[in-house]
């Protein structure tokens, strides 16, 4: 019998939104095992090491706690990739899949250069056996083609592949991976495939119940991580479709999702409807199952998928065209302030965020936007408007951004505008003085809640006209 390997020493490949917060709480319930970070983006390990943890690269609530427990214990950044590799009995890959922007699957399938790169270096380097898990997002069978890479151009050394897809909100990242509703583990059925599985089980059965840690074949929890992705933007897209019914026959979309939640078959976690799902995963999953499925000749099956982000790109282009037929069907010169840019409150991440493609189209149509949002920074509102509307450089960007101003104030984003829109559901926009900012706006003053996050009849009252999602 394969004797299960005891680890105490982790090494993470990716610093990013998954690599950082998770090696951060297996290092904090863990503080027998050593678990180094890695990435060669200087500047970000530069930023994990900070002192001021204030300036941690990502925001998440309950991350800069965890990481002072750990950090210098037992928790390491670095860029010295090479000595981690080296040191390390289990390799977490969790680097980047983005859409491929170029060749075969263009638009579609994952773009697995990164891990490919990944696993030469670790080939490169490894002189013993390692287990590497895959944390990253990827198409089905990458397995597959990390083992024939580790296997064929390394020293000798054996290696193991396990998937352990990460099924974490932002926002509340850190306390899903201090209570995980269950943690996923694909890998081979042979005997070392199941002692590589028992011995990252035996990591997370530090803090989790054996109960809810479900053990797979390599292939099913592959597919398992774009699927739980693809059914829940589904359920997004599914009361968005409705919401647009709503507001044309005066139903309320909210009163809907309380009722159809109230059925147990069907819950009640993402009905709340809005002006699009983003973030990192949801689009890309969605593209990529698309893509599977297409690939492996399932065309009714791609197109059921792809109606997700047909539907999903559909509210924010309502959104916006609600926006420019109020104002009179032009907002050229008009200000328009947007309150919120990250894709979802509690985070600072604004991949995919809806607020990028509204503005798009109000900037097409010539409006003057005024940004704030309580996390994300202004070299990031540019950067995400950079990559929707213009090559880099160009004098239509030049144009284009003497047109977008990005606030630290909430009130002078909205002073004298002729409009606001809520893009994200930060906590805060619900204890506005709407009073003075009502005063201090042009008339009519018109708002336009994305989220529905604040009261349409306290701020009717006062006497703005306001647009809901999903409100006839």
């Amino acid at each position: 019998m394969t004797k299960v390997k005891t680890i105490t020493n982790i090494c993470c490949i990716g610093a990013g939104y998954v690599g950082g917060p998770t090696m951060a709480v297996i290092a904090q319930k863990c503080p027998h095992i050593k678990v180094t970070v890695v990435d060669v983006n200087e500047q970000r390990i530069a930023d994990w090491n900070d002192a001021d943890l204030n300036k941690l690269p990502i925001y998440e609530p309950g991350l800069a706690d965890v990481v002072a427990e750990a950090r210098g214990r037992n928790l390491f950044f670095s860029t010295d990739v090479d000595q981690a590799i080296d040191e390390a009995q289990m390799i977490f890959i969790s680097v980047n899949t983005p859409t491929k922007t170029y060749g075969v699957g263009k638009g579609m399938a994952a773009d697995l250069k990164y891990i490919e790169l990944c696993a030469r270096q670790i080939a490169k380097v490894s002189k013993d056996d390692k287990i590497i898990v895959e944390k990253s997002t990827l198409p089905v069978r990458t397995a597959e083609a990390l083992s024939t890479i580790l296997n064929s151009t390394g020293n000798g050394a054996n290696f193991d592949i396990l998937s352990s897809p990460e099924f974490l909100a932002e926002g509340t990242a850190i306390s899903d991976l201090q209570k995980p509703d269950r943690i996923l583990i694909g890998g081979d059925e042979t005997e070392k495939g199941q002692s590589a599985i028992k011995s990252l089980v035996a990591v997370y059965e530090n803090w989790v119940p054996r109960e809810n840690i479900i053990t797979t074949r390599v292939w099913s929890s592959e597919l398992s991580k774009l699927t739980a992705n693809a059914f829940l933007a589904q359920r997004v897209s599914s009361i968005n479709a409705i919401s647009a019914l709503c507001e044309k026959t005066g139903a309320d979309v909210d009163e809907i999702s309380r009722a159809i939640g109230a059925d147990s078959r069907i819950g009640s976690k993402f009905l709340k409807s809005s002006v699009g799902f983003g973030g990192s995963c949801f689009q890309k999953d969605i593209l990529n199952l698309v893509y599977l499925c297409r690939h492996f000749n399932l065309p009714e099956v791609a197109d059921y998928w792809e109606q997700v982000i047909k539907m999903n790109d559909y509210q924010k282009h309502r959104f916006a065209k609600n926006i420019i037929d109020t104002l009179f069907n032009t907002v050229s010169g008009k200000k328009i302030a947007f309150l919120g840019w990250a894709f979802k409150k509690d985070t600072n991440d604004t991949r995919e965020s809806a607020a990028i493609y509204v503005a798009k189209e109000l900037l097409e149509d010539r409006a003057e936007i005024h940004i704030y949002d309580p996390k994300v920074s202004k070299e990031q509102i540019f950067a995400d408007l950079k990559s929707v509307c213009h090559p880099e450089g160009s004098e239509a960007t030049k144009d284009l951004f003497k047109n977008v101003i990005v606030h630290k104030d909430p009130y002078t984003a909205m002073q004298s505008a002729h409009a606001i829109a809520i893009l994200t559901e930060w906590d805060e926009f619900k204890t506005y003085d709407w009073n003075k900012v009502y005063d201090e706006m042009l008339k009519p003053a018109f708002l336009f809640d994305g989220r529905n996050v604040v009261s349409n009849e306290e701020l009717e009252k006062i006497g703005f006209q306001v647009y809901n999602i999903g409100k006839g």
